[in-house]
Formats: structure tokens, C-alpha cells, sequence
């Protein structure tokens, strides 16, 4: 968890996200109370903002997942992928080294991930 603040220090902040990132966070945070409240905390500050997926978007979303079907590519990754194309956002906070160390924008360069070792 040490190296995960260390690179949390590190971002420009808001850090955008999805409702479903969001949504997997608090899943896997599920049994600390402490965490749970930490991130809402995050949430309120202003520090972590959710963007807005509009449906018009949900084919690119999907688009992606077809396109990495052999990772797989989850919804939550997809969300943070389109939003990266979206927003131009240069780099992608994430647990999920191995899926971001393959996945590519769509102009084929790699996506710039902070690796963070899982707690």
C-alpha cells in the first residue's frame, strides 16, 4: 500500500473515473469501513470526480472490449480507456498492470499506466 501513496503523490489532480471503477473500488474495499470512508472522502474533496458516460458513447465502450476480447477487457477498463481517448488524459492510475500493459489508444500507441503493486 506504501508504493500506492507514493504514486498517488505523484498525479495531477481531480483523478477522473467512471461510476464503474467507482463501483469496483468499493468492492474490493468492501469489508474496511476505514477505506470505504477514505475514499468517499476522496470523492467529496473533489480529488477523485466522476465523469459522465453519455449513451451515444457505450459503442466505443463496446468497441474496445471487442477489441481486446482476449485480455479480457472489462467494462470498468473500457470506461478508463475511452475516457483517456476522450479527455486526453496521458496516464492511467490502475492495479491492473497486466491488462494495461498490453492495451493500446486508438492510435496504437501503448497506454501510459502507474503500475501499483496490489496490497
Amino acid at each position: 500500500m506504501r508504493c500506492a501513496r507514493m504514486r498517488f503523490r505523484q498525479l495531477r489532480l481531480p483523478l477522473l473515473t467512471s461510476e464503474a471503477v467507482l463501483t469496483e473500488v468499493f468492492h474490493l474495499i468492501r469489508r474496511s469501513r476505514t477505506e470505504m470512508e477514505a475514499v468517499w472522502t476522496l470523492v467529496h474533496l473533489g480529488v477523485i470526480v466522476l465523469a459522465t458516460i453519455d449513451n451515444s458513447e457505450l459503442h466505443r465502450i463496446q468497441a474496445l472490449m471487442s477489441r481486446y476480447k482476449d485480455l479480457p477487457m472489462d467494462f470498468a477498463d473500457a470506461t478508463l480507456v475511452h475516457l483517456g481517448e476522450r479527455e486526453a488524459i496521458t496516464a492511467v492510475f490502475t492495479l491492473d498492470q497486466n491488462d494495461f500493459a498490453t492495451l493500446s489508444y486508438q492510435w496504437s500507441a501503448p497506454v501510459p499506466y502507474l503500475p501499483v503493486e496490489r496490497p
